[in-house]
């Protein structure tokens, strides 16, 4: 009798395992397709970010990224197509940072470049106090000063079809906490052309 009791828990805890194992994998999201330029580039955001509606008409597509325990902001992610050379882009996503340590930004500032199938991609990670115009970058909406942020820009350049923009901005440990999921998404893109 008593072994009967205990084989049952145990078939009671198994039954409960696996169906708490099925609800968890219900849960995750799937990841969200995103597509540029006619299938020049394509590829996979995580799951976990929630799609938006694009603030500006050149946002191709636009994402927050959950908050990190700490943070009350999400990250911000916006995808688009864009022209001007790498410096210059590079140099314009570093004027919206400002530095209060006596260091520039360009000290803040780690660019890396890395070769795709089909294209090259260069990343861009700032830290600093955010200039974060709501509008966006080419408004005159004034500025609202946000400290202790972080962008992670992505360029991915394509030989016949330009360049694409990647970027995910917000509190440094919101970004901290999608970092590893955003780098896996701009390495994995696919190149058409």
């Amino acid at each position: 009798m008593k072994y009967s009791r205990i084989a049952v828990a145990l078939l009671l805890l198994t039954c409960c395992t696996a169906l708490y194992a099925d609800d968890a994998k219900k849960k995750k999201k799937e990841s969200t397709p995103v597509s540029l330029g006619d299938g020049a580039i394509s590829m996979k955001a995580p799951g976990e970010w929630e799609v938006k509606k694009p603030r500006s008409r050149i946002v191709r597509y636009e994402f927050a990224a959950p908050v990190a325990k700490g943070d009350k902001i999400p990250g911000r992610v916006t995808i688009m197509g864009a022209g001007g050379s790498i410096e210059d882009n590079v140099e314009r996503w570093m004027r919206q940072f400002i530095q209060t340590d006596g260091k520039t930004t360009k000290e803040h500032t780690k660019v890396t470049k890395k070769e795709l199938a089909g294209g090259i991609l260069h990343v861009v990670d700032i830290t600093g106090t955010f200039m974060d115009k709501p509008g966006g970058p080419f408004t005159r909406t004034p500025a609202v000063k946000r400290e202790g942020y972080r962008m992670l820009g992505a360029i991915i350049v394509t030989p016949k079809s330009g360049q694409y923009f990647v970027k995910l901005y917000g509190p440094k440990a919101t970004i901290k906490s999608h970092a590893a999921a955003f780098q896996k998404m701009v390495e994995d893109a696919k190149l058409g052309g």
